[in-house]
């Protein structure tokens, strides 16, 4: 289960210097709108700790982290909704993404013109949200009028999604996401249906100079808005991760650490879109391979075996787990076993993030 994150934003706000930085991709980036025209994909591999002394405690000859998977989709501009700039088909890339890392521009600059003329990040984020809302209340009116049509004929579903489509209008007409919506489960379960944009979780990324990390009105701003949305916030500064993708660790590191960061954008970024969207890791480790497996918490053992195939899930038997800690402070998995950590556990099971897994499974 691969972690898909659309990169959106306004054009030259620094989402393909963020891109690049993130997946040592070579995404044009310059100083005009729509640079980026077709999406550009690229696969950052998510660096885990874990893994790596998993990898060593097993001999393992390959090493097989979890990945994230980045779009840098095309800027957007005011009317996209109705098909301005590139419109529709921004919008489609959107749909596609399980979250979205909304880039805003926190900094001055000379050298790279704004769309608007002034640097005002609460407006960029209205300007966005505004074409996704309106693109959003365009699919739920659609829907509605189908609804309405089925009800009338006396489809009960078809009545129940007339009713949430109504709670949906009235919501994005008065300026709100669809995400801030409280639902219930059933009408949570019908919302899936609708693929809406303004659905999705999202994370605001705050592009600052590198002097912009502290004591920034632009990044403040930002922060505040995300807090009343209930949503995450990473400053980050775009051409300093760009600067740094081709040192080595320890020079990475360092660097970073002269500005107070712990960890690169890419970490972070990682870290907070797993958050948000409920994900996990479970590893599997061997002679063959240590590898990261990503799953969504609350998967039982069968589900996570599905991971790896579905033959794993439909002939699942039994699973045999114990924590990352103690493969690796007991040397490896006969260690763990004749200390009694690695269990055996059934169909029931929760997986845990951290888990060391082996199934048996027969088709």
């Amino acid at each position: 289960m691969g972690l898909k994150c659309g990169i959106v934003g306004l054009p030259n706000v620094g989402k393909s210097t963020l891109f690049n930085a993130l997946t040592a991709g070579e995404a044009a980036a310059a100083n005009y709108p729509f640079c980026t025209i077709e999406p550009n994909v690229g696969i950052a591999e998510l660096a885990d700790e874990r893994l790596q002394q998993l990898a060593v405690t097993a001999k393992a000859q390959k090493t097989i982290p979890a990945v994230v998977e980045f779009v840098d989709i095309a800027g957007l501009v005011e009317g996209a909704a109705q098909n301005a700039g590139l419109g529709n088909r921004f919008l489609a890339h959107i749909r596609e993404a399980d979250g979205i890392a909304h880039v805003v521009r926190c900094f001055e600059s000379d050298d790279i013109t704004h769309v608007s003329g002034d640097v005002k990040p609460t407006d960029d984020i209205s300007a966005i949200n505004t074409e996704l809302a309106l693109a959003d209340l365009d699919t739920v009116e659609k829907i509605r009028q189908k609804a309405v049509k089925n009800a009338r004929l006396g489809d009960k579903d078809a009545a129940a999604m007339s009713v949430l489509c109504d709670r949906f209008v009235k919501h994005l007409d008065s300026g709100s996401m669809a995400r801030t919506l409280t639902l219930n489960e059933t009408e949570a379960l019908l919302a899936q249906s609708l693929f809406l944009l303004t659905a999705k979780p999202i994370i605001y990324v705050a592009n600052v100079n590198e002097d912009g990390f502290e004591n920034n009105p632009r990044l403040q701003a930002v922060e505040e808005l995300a807090q009343a949305e209930g949503a995450s916030v990473i400053p980050i500064c775009a051409q300093l991760e760009a600067d740094t993708a081709g040192l080595s660790e320890d020079e990475k590191t360092e660097l970073l650490q002269d500005y107070g960061l712990q960890k690169t954008a890419l970490a972070r970024l990682a870290q907070t879109a797993f958050d948000m969207l409920g994900l996990a890791t479970y590893f599997t480790a061997g002679v063959k391979e240590a590898r990261a497996w990503t799953i969504r918490r609350g998967m039982t053992a069968p589900e996570a075996a599905g991971v790896i195939h579905t033959d794993f899930m439909r002939g699942f038997i039994r699973a045999e787990v114990c924590g990352w800690e103690d493969f690796v402070n007991l040397n490896g998995e006969v260690g763990a076993r004749a200390a009694g950590k690695m269990r055996l556990e059934g169909k029931e099971y929760v997986v845990q993030d951290g888990d060391v897994m082996n199934f048996r499974f027969n088709v």
